[in-house]
């Protein structure tokens, strides 16, 4: 499970755009449930991204 603060990359789940492949996303919120799909915010992007799309790094 994420939390605030962990530092994420978007996995290929989803499509990526370029600019964001490899890019490194602090979460700033807790995850909530958002049109049904588990999501958390993250710093530096726009709107919400789903869980499942984000793997955590160390």
């Amino acid at each position: 499970m994420l939390k605030i603060g962990d530092k994420v990359i978007m996995n290929d789940k989803y499509k990526v755009s370029e600019i964001n492949k490899r890019k490194v996303f602090v979460v700033i919120t807790e995850p909530q449930e958002v049109c049904g799909t588990m999501s958390v915010w993250l710093d530096g992007y726009r709107g919400c991204y789903a869980m499942d799309g984000l793997t955590k790094i160390n």
